[in-house]
């Protein structure tokens, strides 16, 4: 089934060219059914490229999909156009009274930032406790999910001795939890952050339950007990040359980074990079999509609370 987004969108013709089946919005409409509603909150400064990402993720479903996205009016990207953003994007107080099947949250390069000294800290707390009442499930990624559980369970983050980059080896904790459903006994997900969340702080939080673990990265996935809430701090989204700009990026402005871990063969960064977390990319978000949106989100939008 496809994503249905709107008719211009720069990323469909990308998706459209890759066989994602993207519906436009003229003709969704012609339709007779109801999509789930995905709100997306994309905090990253290359809009359009995490545009493409997400999207290609929710539209290798079999579920039809109405994506819609969202800005904090409190910050001004420096890095996509206005006119992209006033054309696709809404703010807040335009869905305030809107309700979704379900919501993910990205990354954000703020992680060094105190979460308060954040220029948007407020509107996206006033965001997530608006979530609560408007949205089934949430799946926060990276930053996003470290943001949101220090938001709701005072979790903190920490500082890294240098920064994780790469693609590591996890090993899934719960076989019977249903977003696990069908991973093998390990998997890859590629990682790229400064700060982490400890194990020793989520254990005392008894509403929440670790999915899966790596041991180099650390935690990786995390679920509330009410499993609406799922705390992601791999990149399942990333394309296969995203680590790569990034490592470019960073070495070209003198930063001490280190080479992607299990990226390039042989840890070699003039060798082209491997790919092997896509296929559970993909299992991961059709697991969200239909366990804990389609078939738990009230087919009445109006009775969430």
């Amino acid at each position: 089934m496809p994503i249905k987004i709107e008719n211009d969108l720069p990323a469909a013709l990308e998706l459209e060219k890759e066989n994602i089946f993207v519906m436009t919005e003229s003709r969704a409409t012609t339709q007779d059914i109801r999509p789930l509603k995905i709100l997306i909150l994309n905090l990253m400064p290359t809009k359009e490229t995490t545009e493409k990402q997400l999207l290609r993720l929710l539209g290798n479903s079999p579920l039809q999909v109405d994506a819609e996205l969202l800005q904090m009016a409190s910050h001004r990207t420096r890095n996509t156009s206005a006119e992209h953003m006033f054309k696709y994007y809404k703010t807040l107080d335009e869905i305030r009274d809107c309700r979704y099947d379900g919501m993910i949250f990205t990354g954000a390069p703020v992680e060094m930032l105190p979460f308060d000294e954040v220029d948007y800290w407020s509107e996206l707390k006033e965001t997530m406790d608006w979530a609560l009442t408007h949205v089934y499930s949430c799946y926060f990624i990276c930053w996003g999910a470290q943001a949101a559980l220090y938001h709701k369970y005072g979790v903190p983050k920490y500082t890294l001795p240098k920064k994780l980059s790469g693609v590591y080896e996890h090993t899934p904790l719960d076989r019977y939890h249903p977003l696990l459903r069908g991973l093998d006994d390990s998997f890859w997900c590629p990682h790229s952050r400064n700060t982490e969340v400890r194990l020793d702080d989520i254990v005392k939080i008894s509403d929440l339950q670790v999915l899966s673990y790596s041991r180099e990265a650390g935690i990786h996935m995390i679920s509330d007990m009410d499993c609406r809430n799922f705390y992601v701090f791999g990149h399942f989204e990333y394309d296969a040359d995203t680590l790569l700009k990034e490592y470019i990026r960073d070495t070209k402005k003198g930063l001490d980074v280190p080479v992607p871990c299990h990226y390039f063969p042989g840890d070699d960064p003039e060798r082209e990079p491997i790919v092997r977390w896509r296929g559970t990319a993909n299992l991961v978000m059709q697991n969200w999509l239909n366990y804990f949106v389609y078939q738990k989100t009230p087919y009445n939008l109006t009775e969430l609370g």
